[in-house]
């Protein structure tokens, strides 16, 4: 589905249903270098059990236009206009790695807006290492490769996936490139890495959050070590309202890697 946000066409994959007004609303929100296609299985199952799905494109990413976020505050705003374009009252925000600090970022300015936020391989601060953000400026294919090589557990996904054979480490460096050759205008590798690695305001944004809060962490995550989202469980037990932490024995792409065991956990958490 494309819509205009921000004056912008703007893509969101809705596991071929029409949005529906009456149904509840969920937002995925992809990390760096990513898009829609990274929550497969999620996706589509929540499509097809009630719940209207817009896991978007972020813009200048592949089949959004825009300018592509350089801050998690300027993409957290995104999100509202989004919500408000499609005309959702109230939406669950569901956001991996950089796309968790962005649904972290707007549930505090959406409020009761708000229904559940779901951070899947979070971490705050969200530090990314000198090397990698400098690899990623003036050599993009050797940053992906340590992406890749750091975010796994599994050479390949589970059946239920991407399908019996899918080689994850190749697949994972095709997406990349895909997405870095979809925006000539910006290095969307490299300004989705300093917007990860300057954002001050995790703590101060969840203690605006008025909705329960979902952890989904990884035991064997090397880019966002589940330690690292302990101020933000902290600052989220602080606000009085729910909090749920899931640690499954994977590394950082709980979507694909473990893709049942993070349904679950998302069907449970929403009621669904």
């Amino acid at each position: 589905m494309y819509l205009q946000v921000q004056g912008h066409q703007t893509y969101c994959y809705t596991g071929g249903k029409a949005f529906d007004p009456a149904q509840p609303t969920v937002v995925l929100i992809h990390g760096v270098l990513n898009d829609h296609s990274v929550w497969p299985l999620q996706s589509r199952y929540l499509a097809h059990h009630g719940w209207n799905v817009l896991a978007v494109d972020l813009p200048g990413h592949c089949r959004s236009a825009g300018e592509a976020p350089a801050s998690v505050e300027q993409a957290a705003q995104f999100i509202v206009a989004l919500l408000d374009a499609v005309g959702a009252p109230r939406a669950a925000l569901a956001g991996h790695s950089w796309g968790s600090l962005i649904a972290l970022e707007a549930a505090a300015r959406l409020q009761e807006r708000a229904s559940h936020l779901v951070l899947v391989g979070t971490a705050y601060p969200m530090k990314v290492s000198s090397a990698l953000i400098e690899a990623s400026l003036h050599d993009p294919e050797k940053a992906l490769r340590m992406v890749n090589v750091f975010s796994r557990s599994t050479l390949a996904p589970p059946p239920s996936v991407l399908g019996p054979g899918t080689w994850i480490f190749g697949a994972g460096m095709a997406l990349g490139r895909r997405v870095l050759q979809s925006n000539p205008q910006v290095n969307v590798f490299h300004r989705g890495f300093v917007a990860c690695d300057s954002y001050t305001g995790g703590e101060q944004a969840m203690a605006q959050v008025h909705c329960p809060v979902l952890f989904l962490l990884g035991a064997l995550d090397q880019m966002t070590s589940p330690k690292a989202a302990q101020s933000l469980i902290t600052a989220a037990r602080q606000t009085g309202q729910p909090v749920q932490v899931v640690h499954l024995p994977v590394g950082h792409h709980q979507m694909t890697e473990a893709p049942d065991q993070t349904l679950d956990a998302l069907r449970g958490f929403l009621g669904c």
